[in-house]
């Protein structure tokens, strides 16, 4: 008997939208299983940031990872918005961490050389800058900023607009998405997967399991330990001002409809998801050294979401060593890698099992025996 998918991505995130987008591109027929509203989305509350200067320092193949999803960006982004229909506002207009001492930005240039120092690593492309050059390249910066650094490969996106796009550009695809659809029981057959769900029984020849902190259960019923934790960050967004900032700065952004946000803290977290008032201070007295014009804008939202964190912080792709067909992917950079995910994950998924590409994402990273 036929089932009902091709493929069925359990999870309707950034991570699943954009895999599933990527197959239904590839003309197969996709099914996306989604909490819907109720989940708790890592989606709905990122900072908008396709960035590549700090990412991989233990990990090479995640640094070169990430590049590869900056580069095929902005071809990503023309092709979903001719698909959805509407502009997401990507740029990649180069993107800037601020330093407020000596001590930081020395701390930061170390880490940088040590990143690509890696073996595998591409030559770095980060400029590390004193506070003059910042100050010359940002107007606005404050007298207290010490320096910086500045990737040209750095940049940003309307990242509500990219959760749309993707969704609507997976329905003209002529994919299926069912809402408030959280998938209760597995059953792996020999002629695929069935799929028990609050809206019904689907079946699929092959499954993506994308649905962020969920992979820990729906990952223990197609035997994967997914071994992922929540930790909190928290986001400021003031009201609209006119432009002054015309490129991303890692913890300062101003979007495309004027608004600033203010982000990038990171505390280890339980399911809950709330407020810290000792977190947005800190996040509120940096922000306002690094552009004091910050500190005559209202503030008018707050709000926090809880990222998706492995043990190590890198990426999981792999497939079930006992139920061939159901891979896992999960990350916390769903904005940055939302490109690999569509045009590269997804064709390789599609073509068979991962490529030895992915080895270093594998899940055998972290069940590697201790010598006796």
């Amino acid at each position: 008997m036929r089932n009902d998918y091709d493929f069925a991505v359990l999870g309707g995130g950034l991570v699943g939208a954009a895999t599933a987008y990527g197959l239904a591109k590839l003309g197969l027929k996709v099914l996306m299983l989604d909490e819907g509203d109720v989940a708790k989305r890592a989606s709905r509350g990122n900072f908008a940031l396709v960035w590549v200067q700090n990412k991989g320092l233990g990990m090479p193949a995640y640094a070169t990872w990430t590049r590869r999803s900056s580069d095929a960006w902005v071809p990503f982004a023309r092709e979903l918005e001719d698909t959805a229909g509407f502009a997401i506002h990507h740029r990649r207009t180069g993107g800037y961490h601020l330093a407020l001492t000596e001590d930081e930005l020395a701390r930061r240039a170390a880490m940088i050389a040590r990143l690509h120092n890696q073996p595998g690593v591409a030559p770095s492309e980060v400029e590390v800058l004193d506070g003059d050059e910042i100050r010359r390249r940002l107007p606005e910066a404050g007298p207290e900023v010490a320096g910086g650094t500045f990737c040209p490969l750095d940049g940003d996106v309307n990242s509500l607009k990219l959760f749309r796009a993707l969704h609507e550009g997976f329905a003209r695809l002529g994919g299926t998405y069912r809402s408030e659809a959280m998938v209760d029981v597995i059953e792996p057959g020999a002629g695929g997967f069935a799929l028990s769900t609050q809206a019904g029984r689907f079946s699929a020849d092959r499954i993506v399991l994308a649905a962020g902190l969920g992979n820990a259960r729906l990952g223990a019923m197609v035997g994967m330990t997914v071994p992922v934790r929540p930790v909190r960050g928290q986001l400021i967004v003031t009201e609209k001002t006119a432009p002054f900032l015309d490129a991303p700065v890692s913890t300062v952004r101003q979007t495309d409809e004027g608004g600033v946000m203010v982000g990038d803290s990171q505390e280890e977290a339980d399911s809950y998801d709330g407020m810290r008032q000792g977190v947005m201070a800190v996040m509120a007295d940096r922000a306002v050294r690094m552009f004091p014009r910050l500190g005559r804008l209202n503030v008018v939202r707050t709000w926090s979401a809880l990222r998706v964190m492995s043990p190590d912080g890198f990426p999981i792709y792999d497939e079930s060593p006992v139920h061939p067909g159901c891979f896992v992917a999960t990350c916390h950079s769903g904005v940055t890698l939302a490109a690999a995910h569509a045009a590269l994950f997804a064709p390789a998924i599609a073509a068979g099992s991962p490529p030895s590409e992915f080895d270093d994402f594998s899940l055998r990273r972290f069940h590697v025996s201790a010598a006796a």
